[in-house]
């Protein structure tokens, strides 16, 4: 009698969890889906390699276009006359420079492209093996629970029990079981969320992708069309070599004329701050002398002295004055002597130092003496773009610009030579301590020897040519030592 009173406890017991055991658990299950989102196992993604990042890409394609549209307002200028010059030339070989720096912008985004679909493609694999793998668990798993779904079924496995342990095992069985598979269908839904994700991102790219590469195309013709106009251009002035010629002798003896100049002035400074700094040393040895010979000569004076009449004592201190050669510090040496011209570095007081080491240390970060432009020419020795077997020297850079455009010193200091250079028009010459700048071909000039200039004061307007071309000639000096500006300069 207990028996059945034991196993009808345990009948009605059953009962009551299988039905509420599986609407529990789907509404536990619901509860945590709306807090959380499911997890599902994520692919194993390959670590990218480091790639420039979006933004820098696009601060990049804008600089491009800010240059080729710079390039192509100047060769606008160059190409209102009807014959083909130097300028237009430099001006078609700036804006081909920046075509193909564009075009391998582009090439450099498609690359980017290609690696994030290549690695897309991979992810979408991984996550539709994943959802196979997913669903073919949960077949699995509903094709058992057919079997036994039948609540006849259920009873009899959990009435099968032998001890009332063992029924409670197979009940908490029973239970994970219909929780389980609430479960795998959870991740099936977010593989499949994942999934279309990954498919739209993909979508998108290639997209992305078939729009860089009509943009490629299209520059790649306009790149033909430029090297087209170049050569056409280069043929032209081919034609004009005996100009070309004299050009270029007139050029050689203006420069040549401009280094005289800049050697004469940089030699008549270094000798001038020679000369300043050795009366300066003469002045504060003479003074140190005086001011000992005044303690000596104190030190000397008994103390009954100091009863005598104050005009005994004046007269000495007159005379004292009159003799004292520090009053006059040039009366040794008024003029230079040979030492001091043969000096090779600027003699730098204390504040000529601070403004030497402030110019040294922008080095790479120097203004450009013009808001827009191109560096035409560039430092040193390289061919000529046109004639065979020529080779031009440049002591700084051409900076091809538009006409009239603000010529601006690059960094504050003095003044030192405005003149007039046939050949370079005005010229003016800045001094930063032991640096000097040159500033060739201007039309005008706003500032006068002995002035203080600051950075990015406008000093003149750039010169145009008789070929309609605007260009400025900077120059960087340290004492007698040609530098190349382009070191200098930071990036526009």
């Amino acid at each position: 009698m207990n028996k059945l009173r034991k196993c009808a406890g345990y009948a009605v017991l059953a009962v009551l969890l299988l039905l509420v055991g599986p609407a529990g658990a789907q509404r536990r299950h619901a509860e945590q889906h709306s807090k959380k989102k499911t997890r599902i196992r994520q692919p194993t993604r390959t670590r990218r390699p480091r790639t420039k990042s979006k933004e820098q890409l696009e601060r990049e394609r804008q600089a491009n276009l800010s240059r080729i549209e710079e390039a192509g307002k100047v060769l606008t200028e160059t190409t209102q006359r009807k014959e083909a010059t130097l300028g237009q030339l430099n001006a078609i070989k700036e804006k081909l420079n920046q075509k193909q720096g564009q075009i391998q912008h582009i090439s450099t985004q498609l690359q980017g492209i290609e690696t994030n679909v290549h690695q897309t493609v991979r992810q979408v694999l991984s996550t539709q093996e994943q959802l196979a793998r997913l669903k073919a668990e949960y077949a699995r798993m509903m094709y058992a629970a057919a079997k036994t779904s039948s609540g006849f079924n259920q009873l009899m496995f959990l009435f099968a029990a032998e001890s009332f342990n063992q029924f409670v095992l197979r009940l908490r069985y029973v239970h994970q079981y219909t929780e389980e598979r609430q479960r795998q269908a959870l991740r099936i839904v977010g593989a499949q969320q994942q999934l279309s994700h990954e498919l739209d991102g993909l979508t998108r790219q290639r997209q992305r992708q078939k729009s860089l590469l009509s943009t490629q195309l299209v520059e790649n013709r306009n790149l033909m069309g430029l090297k087209t106009e170049q050569d056409e251009v280069v043929q032209q002035l081919s034609q004009q070599e005996q100009g070309l010629r004299q050009e270029l002798a007139q050029r050689q003896q203006a420069v040549a004329r401009l280094d005289d100049l800049i050697a004469q002035r940089v030699r008549e400074e270094i000798a001038r701050a020679a000369h300043a700094a050795r009366l300066a040393a003469v002045a504060a040895r003479r003074r140190a002398a005086s001011s000992a010979a005044a303690a000596a000569t104190r030190r000397r004076v008994a103390p009954s002295r100091t009863e005598e009449p104050v005009a005994r004592d004046a007269a000495p201190e007159t005379t004292s004055r009159a003799d004292d050669p520090s009053a006059n510090p040039e009366s040794d040496a008024p003029e230079e002597t040979t030492a001091d011209r043969r000096a090779r570095r600027v003699a730098l007081t204390p504040e000529t130092a601070l403004v030497s080491s402030g110019f040294a240390g922008n080095k790479g970060r120097l203004p450009w003496p013009v808001a827009r432009g191109f560096v035409a020419q560039h430092f040193g020795r390289h061919p000529h773009p046109v004639l065979r077997h020529v080779t031009v020297d440049n002591r700084g850079v051409d900076i091809q610009t538009n006409a009239g455009e603000a010529v601006r010193a690059v960094f504050g200091g003095r003044v030192l030579t405005v003149a007039q250079v046939p050949g370079m028009n005005t010229i003016v010459m800045i001094q930063h301590g032991e640096y000097f700048t040159v500033y060739a071909k201007l039309r005008s000039v706003n500032v006068h020897e002995g002035e203080q200039v600051s950075a990015r004061e406008a000093i003149g307007t750039a010169a145009t040519d008789a070929d309609g071309t605007a260009q400025v000639q900077f120059q960087v000096w340290r004492n007698s030592a040609n530098l190349n500006p382009e070191n200098w300069l930071g990036r526009k």
